[in-house]
């Protein structure tokens, strides 16, 4: 039902736009009082008939708002501080993956060079596996 409704107001919208242009062609083609009248008259009642089904249309649209943010406005907070704190929560958790990512490659990387010094016969399966995980071709 939702994606069909998200559908429905893309090419209400779509419409919107397209009656919005052809109100401003035939502005701009301005050919006396009488045509523009009877003309543009028809354009508004079209376009006041496309805004009306589209805002009935987008009603049906799922809305999700988390309650976070229904708190945050409700202790009369700025919901923008709550997205700039999920954001900067983000950043810090992206940061330490990052980290964390760094380590394990560099562990990858040395573990590959101690276990190609240690058992020398499998250096090549050694080299596959460390070019397969994203790591360079250790030489021996």
């Amino acid at each position: 039902m939702a994606e069909s409704t998200i559908e429905e107001v893309d090419v209400h919208l779509r419409n919107i736009i397209n009656s919005l242009y052809l109100l401003i062609m035939s502005i701009h083609d301005y050919q006396g009082a009488e045509t523009l009248k009877s003309v543009t008259t028809e354009m508004y009642k079209h376009l006041i008939n496309l805004l009306v089904t589209t805002s009935r249309t987008a009603r049906r649209l799922p809305t999700f708002i988390p309650v976070e943010i229904i708190g945050y406005v409700e202790s009369t907070r700025n919901p923008d501080i709550y997205t700039r704190d999920f954001v900067e929560l983000v950043m810090r958790y992206n940061q330490s993956l990052a980290g964390q990512s760094s380590g394990l490659a560099q562990f990858r990387d040395i573990f590959g060079k101690e276990i190609m010094s240690a058992i020398p016969e499998l250096s090549q399966d050694v080299n596959e596996i460390l070019v397969a995980t994203g790591g360079g071709k250790v030489e021996s």
